[in-house]
């Protein structure tokens, strides 16, 4: 604007002004970028990431997994009809060996596992024209897919392996894939999963442990910069000096077998420190909060995966306890009424497989204290008293009856 009003005022331009050479300068002179940018990466959600990052490479997410699916594998099943409890029948014999290569507890685990990582469990049923089925195999979530219909319904499921797929078709009467999922409110042939409720924790969990791994290979990277001053002011380094002391600093400075060692500064260099330490950052309560986020995803009280800083249940028992009734037993008796209702098909009989509460250690005082409830209950008859402790009526009614 100046410089336009003198032209109009004058007709000439200040050749003295226009030929004055300008140089910018700038004070940081050479700079080595040391960030990745602004915005968070985030990886793959699909299931074969999400387990291979969640449960494969996160103690976390491996030991909530483990602790449900055990868990809810070691609960003893009960076989009953509406008139009578089974001590032997063929689906408890089934059950217990459902195929050559897994027993019970085995086949189980397998199945709440899929469930925990993927949202879906997929078990076949090997029978013949008629009666129970023969054999039952757990099949791999990642490796099956459901076509629909035209209606939108399932018609059919697809298992893929080697390139190969295999087309299960749905009969009503006797289906032979049984298919397992958890609610998921934006998807009707799929379950959400738990892990991919926490996969931004185990994203940030992952992340923090690298970051750990990399301080312990580089313990003694100087975590700021040498600046040279030199003896003109100018801080310039020329380019053999610059490239002699990066060498330097990355030959005896550098990496874990250098870690504690002090650097000696020649003249002329000035030590700056630049970012924050791991503690100034608390990042180890980040990697905590990650795990507390994980654990409560998959409802397992933080104190019972030894993450510090939870003080939720007042001990342990009590966080057992917890765990039990809010999230294997729920979890047990959907699957376990849902293996009835498939199941039952096949022979023909109605029959129901429930939990055995009565044997859960971690529920005995509960349990004994429902027991006693209920047999001081005097105004409730026999069959009223039974049917309160889940136990199917007496073939023969008593006389209270």
């Amino acid at each position: 604007m100046v410089f336009d009003l003198q032209r109009r005022k004058t007709g000439r331009v200040d050749q003295t002004a226009a030929a004055a050479p300008s140089q910018k300068a700038s004070a940081a002179a050479r700079v080595l970028p040391m960030g990745n940018g602004t915005q968070a990466a985030w990886g793959p959600r699909d299931t074969v990431s999400l387990t291979r990052a969640g449960f494969l490479g996160n103690p976390v997410g491996h030991r909530a997994v483990k602790l449900i699916a055990e868990a809810a594998a070691a609960l003893p099943l009960v076989l009953q009809s509406t008139e009578a409890r089974y001590d032997s029948h063929p689906l408890l014999s089934l059950l217990s060996r459902p195929n050559a290569a897994q027993a019970r507890a085995e086949m189980l685990e397998a199945l709440y596992a899929n469930l925990l990582l993927s949202g879906n469990a997929y078990i076949e049923a090997v029978a013949a024209d008629e009666g129970w089925p023969v054999e039952l195999h757990i099949l791999r979530p990642d490796r099956m897919r459901v076509v629909p219909g035209g209606d939108g319904w399932p018609m059919g499921y697809d298992y893929t392996v080697g390139g190969k797929a295999h087309r299960f078709a749905i009969d009503p009467a006797r289906p032979a894939i049984c298919h397992l999922k958890s609610f998921h409110p934006l998807d009707d042939h799929y379950g959400l999963a738990p892990l991919q409720a926490a996969a931004t924790a185990v994203e940030v969990h992952g992340a923090a442990a690298r970051w750990s791994k990399s301080l312990l290979d580089n313990a003694a990277q100087p975590s700021g910069a040498l600046v040279w001053t030199g003896s003109d002011g100018l801080g310039q380094m020329g380019d053999d000096q610059f490239r002699r002391l990066s060498e330097e600093i990355e030959a005896n400075f550098q990496g874990a077998r250098n870690a504690g060692r002090p650097m000696v500064l020649e003249g002329g260099l000035d030590w700056k420190q630049m970012g924050f330490s791991p503690s100034d950052m608390e990042f180890h309560r980040t990697k905590d909060g990650a795990a507390r986020e994980i654990a409560q995803a998959f409802g397992v009280p933080p104190m019972l995966l030894g993450i510090p800083g939870d003080a939720t249940y007042a001990n342990y028992q009590e966080a057992n306890r917890a765990f039990y009734r809010l999230t294997v037993l729920p979890l047990a008796m959907r699957v376990a009424a849902k293996l009835s209702d498939w199941l039952m098909r096949f022979g023909g009989e109605v029959l129901e497989l429930i939990p055995d509460l009565d044997q859960v250690q971690a529920l005995s005082t509960e349990r004994e204290a429902q027991w006693r409830r209920v047999t001081q209950a005097n105004f409730l008859t026999e069959s009223e008293k039974r049917q309160m402790l889940g136990l199917p009526p007496r073939s023969v009614e008593g006389p209270d009856d």
